[in-house]
């Protein structure tokens, strides 16, 4: 199997929080928890009244397991090359590949030459889907 792959973006927005007193968050609003000695990471969808950094999400239409080596590596490689930002949380079958919102078109561009596919889910936002 190929590291190549189709990659979607996302339609939400997220933000990504560091609460260092918690071991769970007080709501249940929250898309991936990672505990760890240094305090609760917690992502979660964007308030629209939300100050925090946005990031846009991209996830493989395609699951692969977990003793398929290399799937993670082949996105956010490139997006290391390019200077982008990322923040990974790991499903299962795939990988949530979290960018800053303002460096999503870098991102886009970034992994269509390396070799994947990316389309663009999100409502009136064409502009960096495939072509």
């Amino acid at each position: 199997m190929s590291a190549a792959q189709h990659l979607h973006i996302v339609p939400s927005e997220f933000m990504v929080e560091h609460l260092p007193n918690a071991t769970f968050p007080e709501d249940d609003e929250w898309i991936a928890l990672v505990r760890a000695p240094e305090g609760l990471t917690v992502v979660r969808e964007a308030s629209p009244f939300a100050e925090a950094e946005r990031w846009v999400g991209f996830y493989g239409d395609a699951g692969h397991g977990l003793d398929l080596p290399g799937m993670l590596a082949a996105v956010v490689g490139p997006l290391a090359a390019a200077g982008v930002p990322v923040f990974v949380a790991s499903t299962f079958h795939a990988d949530l590949v979290l960018v800053p919102d303002h460096r999503l078109k870098d991102a886009a561009q970034a992994l269509r030459d390396a070799g994947h596919r990316v389309s663009d889910g999100r409502p009136d936002r064409g502009a960096t889907a495939d072509r």
